[in-house]
């Protein structure tokens, strides 16, 4: 059935553009993948789609093999500092090869700077966000008002929603009680938004997420003091 065939045709695509990105270093769940790659179904032929935090490519190649089906763009901000889990210079050129090797180098601009330093200065419209940069509450209150840019009914991702506390905290301070996003659900701790007027359910919906995230700063904690015995478990999403 020629129906039964296009609609399977999304799946198919996502599958290969997983195939490219499921091996690259990462915390992005094949789920939450699918999630992101849905999102960008909505981007319009030239459109933009801006990603803060990139790492090693991981969703940068799915974001990336979406937009080259539909002409559009990605824009990755990243400043691959140095330590700890960040890597520096050595996490951009594994980023670069990754990127090169999907055949995105021409579909994906990667900007080497904070994304607090590169957003008052940004003049483009968006049709997609994805903020998964610094989880401190200072740098996603900023990383935030990326919104702005993104076109009405666009959607906004944030990763660690819910689990993060300092992801969690810019999302209930600046987002719940805000007129710009509404929430539309998770897949783990991953929230997908979009832009426009929240309605007095999709902030119950927020709030009904709490009780989960309690759990997993509770077994966070539980995990901190394991480490004191030697446990290498990691964190939950």
């Amino acid at each position: 059935m020629p129906g039964a065939a296009a609609a399977s045709e999304p799946a198919v695509e996502f599958a290969q553009a997983w195939a490219g990105a499921g091996g690259i270093g990462g915390w992005l769940t094949q789920d939450q993948a699918r999630s992101l790659w849905d999102g960008a179904q909505q981007v319009r032929p030239g459109g933009r789609m801006l990603e803060i935090g990139s790492h090693q490519g991981r969703s940068t190649v799915v974001l990336g093999v979406a937009a080259r089906a539909r002409s559009a763009s990605v824009i990755a901000v990243d400043p691959h500092v140095a330590g700890g889990m960040f890597g520096g210079a050595a996490t951009r050129d594994l980023f670069l090869a990754n990127v090169a090797a999907a055949d995105l180098s021409g579909v994906v601009e990667l900007v080497q700077e904070k994304s607090t330093a590169v957003r008052p200065g940004w003049r483009e419209p968006l049709e997609l966000l994805y903020v998964d940069g610094k989880h401190d509450y200072w740098t996603v209150r900023d990383d935030l008002r990326w919104v702005e840019h993104v076109a009405p009914g666009g959607p906004v991702f944030v990763h660690d929603a819910f689990s993060s506390i300092g992801v969690t905290l810019g999302l209930l301070v600046h987002v719940l009680p805000g007129r710009r996003l509404r929430y539309v659900g998770r897949v783990g701790s991953l929230a997908r938004f979009e832009v426009g007027t929240p309605s007095a359910r999709d902030r119950l919906r927020m709030l009904a997420e709490l009780p989960w995230f309690l759990r997993n700063v509770a077994i966070k904690v539980v995990l901190r003091v394991a480490r004191l015995w030697g446990s290498t478990r990691p964190d939950p999403y």
